[in-house]
């Protein structure tokens, strides 16, 4: 059952029934083998895999090369099973096309050799979770873990089956029927007691069979989690393992053998904390990945006799314990806890029966039977209760004293400090765990969850640094968590995490159009233990914070064989070093952001600083660029939805009390028309922002950069129009101090070129989309 794992750990000494005789295998597989011999002097070892339940699996090292090797279980077997030139045609062929498997090597139909026939293939390096609940990673990262695999199952069962080399593989037509009797006769060869379940379990299945039986996709018969090599960073699947059931049939079956794991009885604990299963943060429900599946094949995510394929898998499931128990009854199994598994048959078994019984709904809620199309964790609905009342008891109260504070101050040394009513707000935050929760790896939050919450606290221009979630520390501190090192996360992350230090982020630059990045040209210069840095820098928002203590500087590090986007990198410079020189704070639009440090003019003037501040390395400022700009790219857009529902909410208050030509102003059509065009606009951009929200959650920042471009440029420009209604029916009062309209319209018009102009964006999203577009036409050719 189980497949290799990824590297050695999970390998032990072979087992005495399948011990191999090394110095023939050694001497076969250089003679065979291409490249095997290349190391001479080096002795092969061979270590076993101690998860498999089927065909022993094992470890090969030779110097630096590694293999892997399946062959069939010694003694008795039962019939048609554990037919491994099967798993090698199969590799053989989607190898061939891209799809990821490990890459097949050498087949070896001599039994004299080792005892039984044997294939070789590449050993591949990656991560292999054994716990379905993926424990030690965010919850964002086990959505996408779980999205990536659901994807390549729809890929798989996507594939033109008679384009491939398997020519005799499966008949296809009546696959369920054949799968019925065929493990039927599996578990009546192997049963060692009479479990009445089973036997009702196999009539209930012959007699309920699928109209449509007719189904031909190469399926893989035992798709699951552990099955699956994800890339050693990325959410990304990078090899497909254990084909010993595959064949042309019913791709429900796949579907399903993946989703009982949602279902297993709380009664057998053994596989994989099963019983726990729906209850982890980030996990999709068995709805959710049914959808995604269906999506990426374009069918119906209607699925017709779902109880009988989901009733099947577990009578598979009962059928292959009892096989691993027979094998282990006859010493032949290559696990040690073979054993446990005749304990299992019978409430497996008896879960098939209940599910057949059932009837399933396998349709995502749509907006107007839940109210959400996009819905929040139990955490996230919880957080935003609390964040909701937060505000509303005691930030919305604060707002006068704020702005009373930086009026009065405006002009005076004190004007970069924060009231102290803000400072005790964020004691009180803290206190109750509202703390850092834009980040994920801290929170707990999907992306999802914290749009909504964001959308709250853009409600109030001082809200998110109540809470720890103001820009620029969040971009900084995802930064740091994702590329710090230990070091660096010691010294600079933990007191971001605090509250006790700001930052700031210097990327842009006066003399060159930064829009285009890679023209930009501080120098950041290796010498000796050091970098040396030379440039200038403006729009450094937050330098004029009292706690900013250190700056994320992005320069150019001059390697002239890289590629234009490989010859810059980010680097950390303490704000006190010698040679930073904060020349002046720059207004947008006349006003001062002083609440958040302000934007300033710096200059680098032969700063050095040690070579451990460099991030992740030399020529990587791109890269990480990309990872800071992905989530936090879309918090402003998230709280920009929250400014709006206060600028419209501005617009209908002004709009019930002032009187124009003998009616309110409301009565007038114009006007009714701005509150009705606003409302639109905000339903849009909030559906939009939750899309790209969704996205990064399910599928990560990269595969969801079309989405956060679109809602870049979708939400500054719609919140500017709603902004400019609001003043508009304000009249004067509404370019005043007496209404927060005019900053606001400040704060939102930046954003169109904040992290990018609204230009750069489209033709962004419109090479992407032309990309798309052309997938698409050739995937139908």
């Amino acid at each position: 059952m189980k497949a290799p794992a990824s590297s050695e750990p999970e390998t032990a000494e072979v087992l005495p029934q399948h011990k191999l005789d090394l110095r023939t295998l050694e001497n076969y597989l250089s003679q065979h083998l291409p490249g095997f011999a290349a190391e001479p002097e080096t002795t092969l070892s061979v270590a076993q895999y101690r998860l498999g339940q089927s065909n022993p699996t094992f470890y090969l090292q030779k110097g630096i090369q590694a293999y892997v090797l399946r062959k069939k279980p010694p003694g008795s077997l039962l019939p048609k099973a554990h037919q491994i030139d099967r798993e090698f045609k199969v590799q053989k062929a989607l190898y061939a096309i891209g799809f990821p498997v490990p890459k097949p090597l050498l087949y070896c139909a001599e039994a004299s050799i080792i005892g039984t026939e044997f294939y070789v293939m590449e050993h591949v390096q990656g991560r292999i979770f054994r716990d379905f609940t993926i424990p030690g990673v965010s919850p964002a990262e086990r959505t996408a873990l779980y999205v990536a695999t659901i994807e390549t199952l729809a890929r798989l069962h996507s594939l033109q089956v008679r384009s491939l080399p398997l020519e005799g593989y499966g008949r296809g037509a009546d696959y369920c029927k054949r799968q019925v009797s065929t493990w039927t006769k599996q578990y009546q060869a192997a049963s060692h007691q009479d479990i009445p379940a089973m036997n009702q379990l196999s009539d209930w299945l012959m007699k309920n069979l699928p109209e449509n039986d007719n189904e031909e996709s190469l399926i893989h018969g035992d798709f699951k989690l552990d099955n699956i090599v994800f890339h050693p960073k990325e959410s990304r699947v990078i090899a497909v393992l254990d084909w010993e059931l595959s064949t042309i049939g019913h791709p429900l079956a796949d579907l399903a053998h993946l989703s009982l794991f949602y279902l297993w009885p709380k009664t057998v604990p053994m596989i994989n904390h099963g019983s726990y299963f729906q209850e982890n943060i980030g996990i999709p429900s068995m709805e959710e990945l049914i959808s995604i599946y269906c999506h990426h094949r374009g069918i119906n995510s209607t699925l017709p006799n779902w109880n009988f394929f989901l009733a099947l898998s577990y009578f598979k499931m009962a059928g292959i314990a009892q096989g691993v128990y027979s094998r282990y009854l006859l010493g032949n199994n290559s696990s040690e806890n073979s054993c446990l598994f005749a304990n299992i048959v019978k409430p497996l078994a008896e879960t098939g029966l209940q599910l057949s019984k059932r009837t399933f709904s396998t349709t995502l809620p749509q907006i107007g039977t839940t109210g959400q199309l996009f819905v929040q964790t139990r955490t996230g609905q919880e957080v935003l209760t609390r964040v909701k009342h937060f505000m509303k008891q005691y930030i919305l109260p604060a707002e006068k004293e704020v702005l009373e504070f930086y009026a009065h101050n405006g002009d005076s040394v004190d004007k970069w400090k924060k009231p102290l009513v803000i400072e005790k707000l964020k004691e009180m935050a803290k206190a109750e765990g509202l703390w850092n929760l834009f980040l994920p790896a801290v929170s707990g939050l999907s992306q999802v969850d914290y749009a909504l919450i964001a959308e709250e606290t853009g409600k109030c221009f001082f809200a998110p640094d109540v809470f720890n979630c103001q820009a620029p520390d969040t971009g900084n501190m995802e930064v740091l968590h994702l590329y710090g090192s230990k070091e660096q996360k010691q010294q600079w992350l933990e007191p971001l995490l605090q509250g006790s230090m700001a930052s700031c982020f210097c990327m842009t630059e006066p003399d060159v159009a930064s829009s285009d990045a890679t023209n930009i040209e501080c120098s950041i210069q290796r010498d000796g233990d050091s970098y040396v840095i030379n440039g200038k820098k403006w729009w450094s928002s937050g330098a004029g914070n009292p706690k900013c203590k250190i700056a994320i500087v992005m320069g150019k590090t001059k390697n002239s064989s890289e590629s234009r986007h490989k010859q810059h990198s980010m680097i950390l410079v303490p704000i006190s070093t010698p040679g930073v020189d904060i020349i002046r704070p720059l207004s947008v639009f006349g006003y001062m952001d002083n609440l958040h440090g302000g934007h300033f003019e710096i200059h680098f003037n032969q700063v050095r600083v040690p070579a451990t501040n460099i991030i992740l390395g030399e020529g990587r400022g791109f890269e990480i660029a990309q990872g800071r700009l992905g989530p936090g790219r879309i918090h402003h857009c998230m709280r920009t939805v929250g400014l709006a529902e206060r600028a419209l909410q501005i617009m209908c208050e002004r709009a019930a009390q002032r009187v124009a030509f003998k009616k309110k102003l409301y009565a007038h059509e114009v006007v009714a028309h701005w509150i009705a065009e606003s409302r639109i606009a905000i339903e849009q951009i909030r559906l939009l922002t939750l899309k790209a929200a969704h996205s990064i959650d399910t599928v990560g920042s990269a595969r969801a950069k079309k989405e956060i471009a679109m809602i870049k440029v979708a939400a500054p420009r719609a919140v500017c129009s709603i902004i400019d209604r609001a003043i508009q029916v304000c009249g004067g009062a509404g370019v005043s101090q007496d209404y927060p309209l005019a900053n606001m319209y400040a704060l939102v018009r930046t954003l169109r070129l904040a992290d990018g102009p609204d230009e750069v964006h489209l033709s962004a999203i419109a090479g992407m989309e032309l990309q798309d577009q052309a997938k698409g036409l050739r995937a139908k050719m």
